[in-house]
C-alpha cells in the first residue's frame, strides 16, 4: 500500500474533480462499510451496484411496522400493500420524470422481464422490421425470436472496432430505408454492458421521424447517468433496479409511451391482468394500466425498496456519481493501455474507447503474454479471486459486442455452430476457434468505487508484466 499515496496524489492531479465526490467516501465508510473490512475490491458495477446499509433498515422498519396483505383485495393490509405498490409506481415516475399523462410503469423482475413482454406483445407481422444494434444484451436479442416467428424481416446494424461505436451512416440507412411496412421495432442500449459506449439518445427521434418505435435498453446506462423521459422519449425503456442500487435483485420495470402501449397485444391473460374472465363465455378483459402487463400478485413487499433506492441514488445525485466513475475509468484506460511487456507489446487489448468521450464505467479487455498470445479469461477471473477482486469474464451476455471486438468470423461462427446443439459445449467453441478468446475481462466501477480500488485493480495487472500464458 506503500505505493498507494504517491499514485493517489498523480491520479488527483490529472482527475481534480474527484476531490468534490468525497460524499461518496464518507458514503463508503458509514454505509458499505463491509467493503473494506472485508478487504473486497468490487469491480463489477455493471453487473450489479451494491445496497447500503441504511436502504436495508428503511425497508425493515416499514414491513415490520404494520401488517401487508395481497393487493388484489379491498381488505386494510390489501390496501396497505396497494398504496406500496402505487407509491413504487409514482417514484419511478418522477426519478425519470415519466409524465403519468404520457407513460405507464410496469413493474417487473428486472430488465429482462421488461424485454419480454415488449418481445411478446408487439404486433409483428410478415410486413414488420425488427432493427438491433450489433451491440445488444441477449435479453434484447431473444425478442428476435417472437419477430421471426411472426416473419418479420430482421436486421443487425454494425459496430466499428476498435471504438465500438454503431456505423453512423449505416445505421441512418437501415432506419431510413423505403418500403410497405406495418409495425418498425429498433432496440439498442443506451450504454453497452460489454464495451462501456453509450450510444447516441438523438437516433430516438430520428428512428421516430422515420416511422419507427424505439426500445431503448437502459439497464448500464441509468445507474451512472440521468435518464430525463421529458426530453428523451423512447416508447420502451428498460431498468433492472439493483443494478443502480444494489437493492432489491428482483425488481425492475418497464416505462412505456401510452400512444405506443395502445398496439400492443399479450398473447395471454393471467391473475392480476384482467378486469374479467369467463370460462363459460370464453372471453376476458385486460386492465387498461400497466396491471394489464404486471402477471400475477407483484412483489408488493419489495416495492418500498424501489422507491428507497430511488431516493438514495437522488440523494447522492448523478453529478457526483457520474463524476467519480468517469475520473476511475479516465485513469484505469490510461494505466491499462499503456502498460507493456519488457519487448514492447502490450500487456492488455481494450475493447472500445479509450478515452471517457460518451463511454460508461464499463472497461473489457484481454490480457496477452509477451509473445503476444491472450491469457485465457477465465485463469485471470481465478488469480483475481486469489486477491479478492471481483471483475466478471465471458462475453456478458453480449455475443454481438464480443464477436465484433474478438474478431470473430462469421464463417467461423457458421461451422462451429453446424454441431449437435445438445452436445455442444463452451470448450467446443474455443477450439472451433482456434487461437482466438471467446470472451473478455470486464470491470466496471459505480457508486462507491474509489481509487483504492483503481490502484488495487492495476496491481494485478502488472503481474502479468514479462510473463508467458503457460506460466500464468
Amino acid at each position: 500500500m506503500d505505493a498507494l499515496a504517491p499514485a493517489e496524489r498523480s491520479f488527483l492531479d490529472r482527475y481534480p474533480g474527484y476531490r468534490d465526490t468525497t460524499v461518496l467516501d464518507e458514503l463508503r465508510q458509514t454505509q458499505y462499510e463491509r467493503l473494506d473490512r472485508l478487504g473486497h475490491r468490487y469491480l463489477d458495477y455493471t453487473g450489479a451496484s451494491l445496497y447500503s446499509s441504511r436502504q436495508i433498515q428503511e425497508h425493515a422498519q416499514l414491513l415490520l411496522a404494520d401488517v401487508f396483505g395481497n393487493p388484489h383485495s379491498s381488505s386494510p393490509t390489501s390496501a396497505l400493500a396497494t398504496r406500496l405498490v402505487e407509491r413504487a409506481r409514482g417514484a419511478v415516475h418522477a426519478f425519470f420524470n415519466a409524465s403519468p399523462d404520457e407513460y405507464i410503469v410496469v413493474l417487473t423482475r428486472n430488465a429482462t422481464g421488461a424485454l419480454k413482454l415488449v418481445g411478446e406483445s408487439y404486433p409483428f407481422d410478415h410486413a414488420s422490421r425488427f432493427l438491433l444494434a450489433f451491440d445488444n444484451h441477449n435479453s434484447v436479442n431473444g425478442i428476435r425470436e417472437f419477430a421471426r416467428a411472426a416473419r418479420a424481416a430482421i436486421t443487425y446494424s454494425p459496430l466499428v472496432p476498435p471504438d465500438m461505436r454503431l456505423d453512423r451512416e449505416t445505421l441512418s440507412s437501415h432506419l431510413g430505408a423505403p418500403g410497405e411496412t406495418t409495425h418498425k421495432l429498433f432496440a439498442y442500449p443506451a450504454q453497452s454492458n460489454f464495451s462501456g459506449v453509450q450510444h447516441p439518445l438523438d437516433w430516438i427521434e430520428f428512428a421516430h421521424a422515420r416511422g419507427w418505435d424505439v426500445l431503448l435498453d437502459a439497464a448500464a446506462y441509468v445507474p451512472a447517468n440521468r435518464l430525463d423521459l421529458s426530453v428523451i422519449k423512447p416508447d420502451f425503456v428498460c431498468v433492472s433496479f439493483y443494478k443502480m442500487f444494489g437493492y432489491p435483485t428482483g425488481a425492475g420495470c418497464l416505462i412505456a409511451r401510452k400512444a405506443v402501449v395502445a398496439k400492443l397485444h399479450r398473447p395471454w391473460f393471467s391473475g392480476g391482468t384482467i378486469t374479467v374472465a369467463s370460462v363459460k363465455g370464453d372471453r376476458h378483459y385486460l386492465h387498461s394500466g400497466p396491471e394489464a402487463f404486471e402477471d400475477g400478485t407483484p412483489d408488493y413487499l419489495s416495492a418500498p425498496a424501489i422507491e428507497i433506492g430511488l431516493n438514495h441514488i437522488a440523494g447522492i445525485g448523478y453529478a457526483t456519481i457520474h463524476a467519480r466513475v468517469q475520473s476511475l475509468t479516465g485513469w484505469v484506460l490510461e494505466q491499462l493501455g499503456a502498460l507493456r511487456h519488457g519487448n514492447g507489446l502490450a500487456v492488455a487489448r481494450i475493447y472500445g474507447p479509450l478515452t471517457t468521450e460518451a463511454r460508461g464505467g464499463t472497461v473489457a479487455f484481454n490480457f496477452f503474454d509477451q509473445d503476444g498470445h491472450f491469457v485465457d479469461h477465465r485463469t485471470v477471473e481465478d488469480r483475481a479471486n486469489d486477491m479478492n477482486i471481483s471483475l466478471r469474464t465471458g462475453c456478458f451476455c453480449n455475443p454481438g459486442g464480443g464477436e465484433v471486438a474478438l474478431g470473430i468470423s462469421e464463417a467461423e461462427l457458421s461451422a462451429c455452430f453446424s454441431g449437435t446443439p445438445s452436445s455442444f459445449t463452451l470448450d467446443d467453441f474455443r477450439l472451433c476457434i482456434d487461437d482466438k478468446s471467446t470472451g473478455a475481462v470486464r470491470i466496471s466501477f459505480g457508486l462507491v468505487s474509489n481509487f483504492a480500488d483503481a490502484h488495487h485493480f492495476m496491481q494485478f495487472a502488472s503481474r502479468f508484466v514479462d510473463k508467458r500464458a503457460s506460466e500464468i
